[in-house]
Formats: structure tokens, sequence, C-alpha cells
């Protein structure tokens, strides 16, 4: 089960999933993603330390955002992942694509 919590802190959109992000909910990640986009958000932090497990469905959400976000210049930053989770982004070289911190404050300090 996927619960996601949105909360805007300064000028920050901060999305909160919490449990599993698989085939059969990533589209509620999309939705979540697209839709602080189209309400203009410039900065996006996914805080993933409730996330315990992500499929490459879930990973292809984050991945269709970047070039749009890219041309955009729309900030999407990920953080607080658990380390096997953060190693399924490793893996796959996503940690080279997408701007991934230890913790919020490293985050919003760059």
């Amino acid at each position: 089960m996927l619960t996601i919590d949105t909360q805007i802190e300064n000028t920050h959109h901060i999305l909160t999933p919490s449990g599993e992000i698989d085939a059969s909910n990533s589209v509620q990640l999309d939705e979540s993603i697209r839709h602080l986009s189209e309400s203009g958000a410039r900065s996006i932090l996914v805080d993933g330390t409730h996330i315990d497990y992500i499929s490459s469905a879930g990973l292809g959400v984050f991945m269709s955002y970047l070039e749009d976000f890219q041309e955009k210049g729309v900030s999407l930053k990920i953080f607080g992942l658990k380390p096997r989770v953060y190693e399924v982004f490793q893996i796959l070289g996503l940690d080279q694509l997408i701007s991934i911190f230890p913790d919020k404050e490293s985050a919003l300090a760059q």
C-alpha cells in the first residue's frame, strides 16, 4: 500500500510517499508529481524515509520527469532513502541522474 502526503515549506513542495512503490500504484506517485508541476512548483523534494520498496515502475516515474523538469527549471531532489532502496537507484545508475541526498537539510542546502 502507498500513501503520499504533500506539504509546502517556504518555496519547496515536499512529497512524502509511505510504503511500497510498484506497478500497481506508481500512477499515484506520477499524479502527485504531475499535480505539483502543473500547479507551478519550482522545487520538489521527495522525502524517501518511508519508502520501503521501489520497483522499476516507480523509478520510471522519476525518470519520466527529468528532461521536462530540466527544460522548465524545476528542481527535483530525493532525500532520506533507506540503504536497500538507495541501492536500487545506484544499481541502475539513477543516482547519477537524479539528485539524491542523505537528509532533508543537505537537500535544502544545495
